[in-house]
């Protein structure tokens, strides 16, 4: 979600995902209709696809067990008559981008005033719990509020490991009308995820708890992710009984898009304004037209997601956490909710609460360069400056060209107190040392639709 944050912390992320702070309210988008807008084409950034190759096989590996053969989404046949061309990811053949347009362009078309991309994000797992109980079974396992959520409102979240407070997965959990929660999660995790519910769901079962789990496979319902300036404007003809003006960022509401019933929350992985659109996988193909029947709409793949995310400063897991991190290491304290923190409730609480108190060893941080050079990819080793023959104080996680900025960005952990912004630091790339310093993320601005304070 996935959650951004560092969803879709939203892996086949988030996440899920959201930033790694939570983003200022901006001043909310142009209304809804109109003409279509001109979207501009622009050069796409040299790069990219090599830096998806490193992701797709760091993240693939993640998934339990590995797959003996790549699944499908229920849009496979739509993605290859639009000539998107079809890598393996997360134990699913999904897009990585689209005919002749460039990874690039669909970056810049995603963030162009006006302008939308629709991802084909059903490889995530998506997940609905049932039962009085269902909350307590996410709070056995995460670091959210989920009794205190509203109806029709959602929260990213993390599941942590018992004993190292380390993350074990991003997601995003929704409170409905409907007696459930819908879940979110990353598809490289899928069996992780599915085993950790299904053992916490037998526990509570146990004790007499009431509660339910219930896996919705890609077969079964596909996902959708609207992303860019101008969803909100493509998907108004399309809803019914929803006001988009009044659905603000991780709302959640159930409605027909292009008559087919769905769940629509305002959320996303790219930083933009957008949506994520659950339905019926047999109905899916009749939405995904329905969209891309606006000019403003392109179709986008996976190669775009990556650099939209790293642009928006959003974790994906497998790179920019794991089990080895914590949420305090990764910038996330914001996810363990004040009632969590004040009952010491959750997994991993007395190593995060310590973090909490006293600060991480290390932190998750942005790093732009000050001097020309290649991109900084996953595992870049980081020096302190002037202390290149020294041992390092960090390493690199994601990085790409940003088609935004026109320069590298990255993400990557150092130890404190090198964290702080405007330090500069030594990025050991192709065997030179590249100056950079450490800057604030997300590297562009979020764009959230957030409800007014």
């Amino acid at each position: 979600m996935m959650l951004a944050t560092c969803a879709r912390l939203r892996g086949g992320a988030v996440l899920s995902p959201l930033p790694a702070a939570l983003p200022a309210v901006l001043p909310p988008p142009a209304a809804h209709g109109g003409a279509a807008p001109s979207c501009p084409r622009r050069g796409g950034a040299r790069g990219l696809h090599a830096i998806y190759a490193i992701k797709s096989k760091r993240n693939a590996s993640s998934a339990l067990p590995p797959p003996t053969q790549p699944g499908r989404t229920a849009l496979y046949d739509f993605h290859v008559e639009h000539n998107g061309k079809m890598v393996p990811f997360a134990g699913f053949t999904l897009p990585v981008q689209y005919g002749a347009l460039s990874i690039g362009d669909s970056h810049l078309h995603t963030r162009a005033d006006g302008c939308a991309s629709l991802f084909d994000v059903s490889h995530m797992l998506q997940t609905e719990v049932h039962g009085k109980d269902r909350a307590a079974l996410m709070e056995a396992l995460t670091t959210a509020d989920v009794q205190g959520l509203a109806p029709n409102s959602g929260t990213l979240t993390v599941f942590t490991d018992a004993t190292t407070g380390g993350i074990l997965d991003d997601l995003i959990v929704c409170s409905t009308t409907e007696d459930k929660l819908y879940v979110v999660s990353n598809a490289g995790r899928r069996h992780h995820d599915q085993k950790l519910m299904k053992e916490a769901e037998e526990r509570l079962r146990a004790a007499g708890k009431d509660v339910a789990l219930r896996f919705l496979e890609p077969d079964e319902q596909s996902l959708l992710a609207l992303q860019g300036p101008g969803a909100a404007r493509a998907l108004a003809p399309l809803i019914e009984g929803v006001d988009l003006d009044k659905l603000y960022f991780m709302r959640t509401t159930a409605a027909k898009v292009a008559g087919v019933p769905c769940r629509v929350t305002r959320c996303g992985y790219t930083g933009e304004d957008g949506v994520e659109i659950s339905m019926p996988s047999e109905h899916a193909r009749k939405v995904a037209e329905a969209l891309i029947d606006n000019a403003a709409v392109k179709l986008a793949g996976l190669g775009a997601r990556d650099s939209l995310r790293l642009e928006a400063g959003l974790c994906l897991y497998g790179s920019d956490i794991d089990i080895t991190t914590t949420p305090i290491d990764a910038g996330l304290a914001w996810l363990v909710a004040k009632r969590r923190r004040e009952a010491a409730d959750f997994p991993g609480a007395s190593v995060i609460l310590r973090q909490l108190k006293e600060g991480p060893l290390r932190r998750r941080v942005g790093l732009v360069p000050v001097e020309r050079g290649p991109p900084a990819r996953g595992h870049t080793a980081i020096y302190a400056r002037g202390a290149e023959n020294e041992d390092t104080i960090g390493e690199v996680t994601s990085g790409c060209p940003s088609p935004s900025l026109g320069h590298p960005i990255a993400i990557g952990y150092v130890q404190a107190p090198h964290h702080k912004v405007g330090t500069e630091v030594q990025l050991l790339v192709r065997n030179k040392f590249v100056r950079a310093k450490i800057t604030k993320m997300p590297f562009v601005p979020s764009k959230y639709f957030m409800a007014p304070k």
